[in-house]
């Protein structure tokens, strides 16, 4: 079939298989080439051109082609390499973000229940004080208040809420050793 190239694109646009086979013979080898440096992969280049006739005669009675059907082809097949390497490109920063969240939300809920569980010790420890001695280091640590602040309030003496912070500190520190160096601002002693 002698067809010349500005009546190729017609002729396929009418669903003509002959212009159609012999232009994708005729120009699928030199596209491969085309697309492998842009690409970088020969089975994806090949892929990329395949696409490209693939869509050209599944739209061929809608599409409209204003170039030569050569620069169409070339164009297409370069848009289409360029357009993977986006998507590619898009893929791996998705991918790299969503295995920082996913470290990260691993970490914060590992932290988070160790967090509470760590808060649930430190409940009972003070829990289990005296009495007196849980008011006081209550006072002290919760309401921030110093020991004169706190002999005045519970009307004792300041040497008393210092005896009662000490048994405080004492038995919490045995009670929470396990977990002493996280808790260093509960022992921090004014």
């Amino acid at each position: 079939m002698q067809v010349k190239e500005p009546e190729y694109w017609q002729l396929i646009k009418e669903g003509n298989k002959q212009t159609f086979e012999l232009v994708f013979r005729s120009y699928y080898q030199p596209l491969c080439n085309y697309a492998r440096p842009i690409i970088k992969d020969p089975d994806e280049a090949e892929e990329v051109v395949q696409n490209v006739f693939y869509n050209i005669w599944n739209k061929r009675e809608t599409l409209e082609i204003s170039v030569s059907l050569k620069a169409y082809l070339y164009r297409a097949v370069q848009n289409d390499c360029l357009n993977r390497i986006k998507h590619g490109k898009v893929r791996a920063v998705y991918a790299s973000d969503y295995q920082s969240m996913m470290n990260g939300a691993a970490y914060k809920g590992t932290a988070a229940l160790e967090g509470k569980e760590l808060q649930a010790q430190i409940d009972l420890a003070i829990d289990s004080l005296p009495e007196q001695c849980g008011i006081v280091f209550r006072m002290s640590r919760f309401e921030f208040l110093k020991y004169n602040e706190i002999a005045e309030k519970l009307n004792i003496s300041v040497k008393t809420v210092e005896n009662h912070m000490g048994k405080a500190l004492r038995l919490l520190r045995e009670r929470l050793k396990d977990y002493l160096p996280l808790l260093a601002w509960l022992f921090w002693i004014n």
